[in-house]
């Protein structure tokens, strides 16, 4: 099966989503969270490290031994050694990534996972993990209507990166833009994530904004006729929500038809999901003036930055041969990085490994000093409270932060302009369901 053929499998997942609806039943005496016996705790990390996704997750699986390592070398965790299990799912989101997650907690037992990348490997997985109550670390920006007890979300939520961006570009400082064109890969993130940009707008009263919306295969690479009906809409800003290495023939097909009218001064595309981990095997000359929205920047300035950075690629050239160039860090790094730091720090204040005692132990907060700067998670719907930045693309595949909000922006996976009457708090009740969302 090729690169393609897996994605496209991957996009015909149902794209019909009840905000978090239908959450499976919590079996407490599952075996997940029980520590091991002996010197030693271990630790799951499912990310896909063949595959389709294979580009993106490989750095996350080694920034997360990373992370082990450095809290092994500090002495451990109350008192032991962490043992990381890594599982390959393959990419195969369906089928694989749930077995690699029963394994994983039912035959190794481990305290906690770390893992997934796309949002249709954390939706089939996470059964598993309800039922079993164990606990799931997921790193990656995503789509929000979502609130699981049994997932920490450090990632950003659609009002930490999609809504604010249409924020800034809708202000002086981001050129005022009035017409919208959302381009996009065709599977649950993208959809979702324009329903909710095409949601704040109707509820700001400029609905009329969006002027075009299309969506593509995972794996395309025939954009001829993407770029002419972009042509024909003739917008002022393009979002786009394009996954992985389409990125490529999006951006070159649209320098090489749009000429003057489509550059980034007079058009610019603001990617969703577009970091430097991308970057590096992206051309950057069609690349270079365009925006992304993110929560961190490898570009960050100051000691804690630079030094984890540094320790970064160090870690990969030591252990895997990794030049620094082909080792940058990004968002999802840094999230995966924190996720390991967030698990240690509610085990100590637990001074346990217990799951349901972890979440006991973070119902008073948890404060990380993160490379990007200090962050914290949200006892009520187990997301991270993150600062919000654009920057744009220069010509050594990094971002010059062009924004940023002076302030940690509060997660929140249920926007009320999308998911009307929805709202997450499992330090009361829990979920309180809404009106049915239906994306298409």
């Amino acid at each position: 099966m090729t690169r393609r053929d897996l994605l496209r499998k991957a996009s015909q997942t149902s794209l019909t989503l009840a905000a978090a609806s239908a959450l499976s039943p919590f079996v407490l005496s599952g075996c997940a969270g029980k520590k091991d016996e002996g010197n030693t705790v271990k630790v799951g990390i499912m990310h896909s490290l063949t595959g389709t996704m294979a580009i993106s997750e490989v750095s996350l699986k080694d920034v997360e031994l990373m992370a082990i390592d450095e809290i092994n070398k500090a002495g451990g965790v109350l008192g032991k050694q962490v043992e990381a299990v890594v599982e390959d799912p393959e990419s195969k989101f369906t089928d694989v990534f749930p077995e690699k997650a029963k394994k994983l907690l039912l035959k190794d037992k481990v305290a906690a996972v770390f893992g997934c990348w796309t949002s249709v490997s954390r939706k089939n997985v996470l059964p598993v993990f309800e039922e079993n109550n164990g606990l799931l670390f997921y790193p990656v920006q995503y789509e929000g209507n979502e609130c699981s007890k049994n997932v920490v979300y450090s990632g950003a939520c659609p009002n930490q990166q999609s809504t604010p961006a249409i924020e800034w570009l809708l202000s002086k400082e981001g050129g005022e833009k009035k017409r919208f064109y959302l381009e996009a890969s065709d599977y649950v993130y993208p959809r979702t994530a324009n329903y909710v940009i095409k949601s704040y707008l109707k509820s700001i009263g400029k609905g009329d904004y969006i002027v075009g919306e299309n969506y593509t295969a995972l794996g395309h690479s025939e954009y001829a006729n993407s770029v002419q009906k972009i042509k024909e809409a003739k917008p002022d800003c393009i979002i786009n929500t394009i996954n992985g290495d389409s990125n490529t023939s999006f951006f070159k097909e649209l320098a090489a038809q749009g000429g003057k009218d489509y550059t980034a001064e007079k058009c610019p595309v603001m990617s969703l999901s577009v970091a430097e981990d991308e970057l590096k095997t992206l051309p950057v000359d069609v690349l270079e003036g365009h925006l992304a929205a993110w929560n961190y920047f490898m570009s960050i300035k100051g000691p804690a930055n630079d030094k984890f950075v540094a320790n970064f690629q160090k870690f990969e050239k030591e252990k895997f041969n990794k030049e620094p160039a082909m080792a940058p860090t990004d968002d999802a790094i840094e999230a995966a990085y924190m996720n390991v730091y967030f698990w240690k720090m509610a085990c100590e204040k637990a001074k346990s490994f217990d799951v349901d005692k972890l979440r006991e132990a973070w119902k008073g907060g948890l404060e990380f000093d993160a490379p990007g700067g200090k962050v914290k998670l949200d006892p009520e719907n187990q997301h991270v409270y993150r600062p919000f930045m654009i920057g744009k693309i220069k010509k050594d595949k990094q971002f010059e932060i062009i924004f940023k909000t002076p302030d940690l922006v509060k997660p929140d996976p249920y926007p009320q302009f999308a998911f009307k009457g929805w709202s997450c708090d499992w330090t009361k009740k829990g979920i309180t369901k809404g009106e049915p969302v239906k994306i298409t």
